[in-house]
């Protein structure tokens, strides 16, 4: 079915309603604690343990959708986490895991765009040990909580390459609506890249929050770590 825009039922020709335009905050460059997991502003002296995680991934296909990696060898890697950590938009966070101690990934807040109160999940790396586990999901989360909860965003996004199926799979799973793709958007790594976008919105966030908020609670998860009910089932 065609998406059919609201509209102000008191205007003619039809414009879209009356929203808050109050720019909202940018983001600020502080941690942000979990039950499981901790996100810690990304620095430099991060390099050393991402290489270290990232060897777990003998193939490099985890960097087959970004626009960087793999890395030749650790001083590469820590010269990428060096620029990385000096942006604001992108502004970076690094991954530590309560169940490991180390720093697994990152991710970031990106096309922070205050004036229309937009805001994206990207840049999103674990390595394969933090892959599909509860501190991945509460790391995405928390930056989703933060731009919508804490600085009250009206629109948070998601884009991938539309053959990252494992990415399609993650916006769904939490609550991100698919909006269409664009064909040729980009060229990465000397590739076309087709991309696929996902939103939520202010007033779609108080389910999304719920549904990951109870698939998270600590009442949900066996004494082997394994979670009773999906996130789609919560």
């Amino acid at each position: 079915m065609e998406y059919q825009p609201p509209a102000d039922p008191a205007t003619d020709p039809p414009v879209g309603p009356v929203v808050d335009a109050t720019p909202r905050p940018i983001p600020a460059r502080i941690p942000h604690h979990g039950r499981s997991v901790q996100l810690e502003p990304l620095h430099v002296r991060h390099a050393a343990e991402l290489w270290q995680a990232a060897q777990a991934d003998r193939s490099g296909g985890g960097w087959a959708y970004l626009g960087y990696g793999p890395f030749a060898d650790a001083a590469a890697m820590r010269a990428h986490v060096a620029a990385f950590a000096a942006q604001h938009d992108p502004m970076a966070w690094a991954v530590r895991p309560h169940a490991t101690g180390t720093v697994d990934g990152w991710l970031t807040l990106m096309e922070i765009h205050p004036s229309q109160a937009h805001i994206e999940l990207g840049h999103i790396w674990f390595s394969p040990r933090m892959q599909r586990t509860r501190a991945a999901t509460e790391a995405m989360f928390l930056l989703m909580r933060h731009a919508m909860d804490d600085l009250g965003y009206r629109r948070l996004t998601w884009k991938c390459n539309a053959l990252n199926a494992p990415s399609r799979r993650a916006a769904a799973r939490l609550g991100f609506t698919y909006e269409g793709t664009l064909r040729a958007h980009l060229q990465v790594k000397g590739r076309r890249r087709d991309t696929a976008w996902f939103s939520i919105l202010e007033e779609e966030w108080p389910l999304r929050r719920a549904a990951i908020e109870a698939w998270l609670d600590d009442a949900n998860w066996d004494s082997d770590g394994r979670p009773r009910a999906s996130l789609r089932q919560v």
